[in-house]
């Protein structure tokens, strides 16, 4: 477990330590690199195709965000098990609104992982208080076998380090450096299940609950 005490970084290199698998995951072209100089280039802002993706959302709370820090490898607990959730980069920003929360997922080639329906046949206790947790939290009665699992706990994360700020925003992004179109498809299946709807362009979708 990563303690709660975070240091300025000098450079990409900085990120490296912080990854579970440091030197296998740490490799050019790979999406734990790219991202790292992506947000390091950014100096003390967002990087700019973020930036402008929230613009042109429509969202005022997401319009002009500052950013006020970003954390690699974000860990969250998750009932169920001793596994974190672990979230590529977690930026806090901000603008006249107030505080928002942006878990971000890098992807390079890579899919989300597992299906539900593949966590559901391990028949493991603690899996199934896991999946019946975030069925609860993201209000969702029932996700289908074929979701990618890994898109439940990343927005699960958002949300929970959202309430734990106290943020009224909370955004998780999958940040495609270079991704096959299938992918997209995973993301577009888990908005639907979730019952978004579209906002400004099919790149971003708004989630609404009663609480």
């Amino acid at each position: 477990m990563i303690k709660r005490i975070f240091i300025p970084t000098r450079d990409g290199a900085d990120w490296q330590h912080l990854l579970a698998k440091p030197t296998m995951h740490w490799k050019k072209g790979a999406s734990a690199m790219t991202a790292a100089a992506c947000w390091e280039d950014a100096h003390e802002g967002l990087p700019n195709e973020i930036g402008q993706l929230l613009s042109k959302s429509g969202v005022p709370a997401l319009q002009g965000l500052s950013l006020l820090a970003a954390m690699p490898e974000w860990e969250v607990k998750l009932p169920g098990g001793e596994t974190t959730s672990n979230t590529d980069i977690l930026a806090l920003c901000r603008n006249e609104l107030g505080l928002g929360v942006l878990a971000v997922e890098a992807k390079v080639l890579e899919d989300f992982g597992p299906l539900v329906g593949e966590k559901r046949i391990s028949e493991s206790k603690n899996q199934q208080i896991r999946l019946d947790f975030l069925h609860r939290l993201l209000k969702v009665e029932h996700f289908d076998d074929s979701i990618r699992y890994q898109l439940l706990h990343r927005t699960a994360s958002a949300l929970l380090t959202a309430i734990d700020f106290h943020a009224a925003t909370a955004v998780m992004l999958v940040h495609a450096f270079d991704t096959p179109a299938d992918r997209k498809t995973d993301f577009t299946s888990f908005c639907q299940a979730m019952g978004a709807s579209e906002l400004a362009h099919d790149l971003f979708m708004r989630v609404g609950r009663d609480s």
